[in-house]
């Protein structure tokens, strides 16, 4: 066998070997949130329905917030001042309650750290009238550096949404540059889903 094939084979070896222990560093958990059951700051307009304080995985917040029928959802201690506490979609949509998947990092000190949430959320389609039918999965980066929407699956369109989202939050969510980077949509979309702008 020649050299070159040899130092070839050997080398994708190597990168499927790290590629296998990089995709076995990442866990997950799960954690349940319902605005009802967590503080609550009223707003200041008739169209501003306020702030919820939830908990989530290791004591993060999870903040929502809501306002002409639309919803914000942030992460961390300083969830309000991040950029996800500005960022929904065009129509109406809630998300109220609801099960955040965090994805884990393995660290030297062996405590995982978070670094993005999947969230589904409820969204208005153009034929719906007064409920929300559309199910979209928003995958979240988490700080240091930012706390942003990094992109989008249509969960009705795409029997495969939860690995979808997976995989765009363990291949995206750490390089994301929030206010640089736009949000992107993988996967199939239902007509009469808008994903947000930028997406």
């Amino acid at each position: 066998m020649k050299l070159a094939v040899i130092a070839a084979m050997i080398v994708a070896g190597v990168v499927s070997s790290a590629a296998s222990a990089t995709a076995q560093t990442v866990t997950r958990v799960y954690t349940k949130f319902d605005s009802k059951k967590c503080p609550h700051t009223r707003g200041r307009a008739e169209e501003d329905y306020g702030s919820w304080r939830c908990k989530g995985h290791d004591g993060i917040d999870v903040r929502l917030s809501a306002g002409d029928q639309r919803m914000t959802v942030s992460f961390g201690r300083n969830a309000a001042k991040e950029p996800a506490a500005s960022q929904t979609f065009p129509a109406f949509n809630n998300v109220y309650e609801g099960t955040v998947e965090w994805r884990l990092d393995a660290q030297p000190s062996g405590k995982p750290r978070p670094f993005a949430t999947i969230l589904r959320w409820n969204v208005r389609m153009e034929d719906d009238e007064r409920t929300s039918t559309g199910r979209v999965l928003v995958v979240t980066r988490l700080g240091p550096g930012g706390v942003c929407q990094i992109g989008y699956v249509d969960a009705r369109a795409n029997p495969d949404a939860n690995a979808l989202a997976q995989q765009l939050a363990d291949e995206e969510a750490r390089k994301f540059q929030c206010g640089k980077d736009k949000p992107v949509t993988r996967g199939k979309v239902l007509p009469g889903l808008n994903m947000p702008d930028g997406s």
